[in-house]
């Protein structure tokens, strides 16, 4: 599990044959889960700079490589005894996002962020969502898009100050809104009502 706070900004050595070799400060462990740009790998191999990770052919399938190149964001897996910050992240990608628009405010830049229709039922005005592996909030959703506002210290921070329109982003949706639409929709199913039982084999399925 992460938070979506990006520990550090770092660069991709090599991409080939699934194994992701990261350059990083960050001080990695055989078997660690480490998020980047928010998608949750495991740590393979240590490098004297770095460390390499393994990229799933199903990870693949929805994440351009262009997600594994240049500068990534990593924020290590949370532990029991760090201060929970941000919001829930699994580091599941589910969709891929492009930038349509980006407007520069008084104190803040507003990015709006296309996706296909089918997500928007998880991405809720004022809700969490993870781009990238951030953790941000939805200001609004539109027909196929939403607005962010990046203020100004995650926009220097991170990766934001890089974007620019056309840009693809990786995209985790609210947590809580896929595990209700699937509890209901599991149980307009039904017959019966969902037990416990039920929404512990519902979590388990994510």
């Amino acid at each position: 599990m992460f938070t979506g706070l990006i520990r550090e900004v770092a660069s991709v050595k090599s991409f080939q044959n699934n194994i992701l070799c990261i350059h990083s400060k960050h001080k990695a462990k055989i078997g660690d889960s480490i998020a980047i740009n928010g998608v949750c790998l495991t740590v393979i191999k240590l490098l004297d700079d770095g460390f390499c990770l393994e990229v799933a052919d199903e990870t693949r399938s929805i994440v351009p490589a262009s997600k594994f190149s240049g500068k990534v964001h990593i924020e290590p897996a949370m532990m029991m005894s760090d201060r929970f910050e941000g919001h829930i992240v699994q580091g599941h990608i589910d969709t891929i996002g492009e930038i349509v628009s980006i407007t520069k405010r008084e104190n803040a830049y507003d990015f709006i962020i296309k996706v296909d229709t089918k997500h928007l039922a998880y991405i809720i005005p004022k809700g969490s969502i993870t781009i990238d592996g951030i953790s941000l909030t939805v200001n609004d959703v539109y027909d196929d898009s939403f607005r962010l506002t990046i203020i100004p210290h995650t926009f220097e921070q991170t990766l934001f100050a890089t974007y620019k329109l056309g840009d693809k982003l990786n995209i985790e949706t609210d947590l809580f809104a896929r595990y209700i639409e699937h509890i209901l929709t599991h149980k307009q199913n039904r017959t019966k009502s969902v037990s416990w039982d039920d929404i512990d084999a519902i979590q388990m399925s994510y």
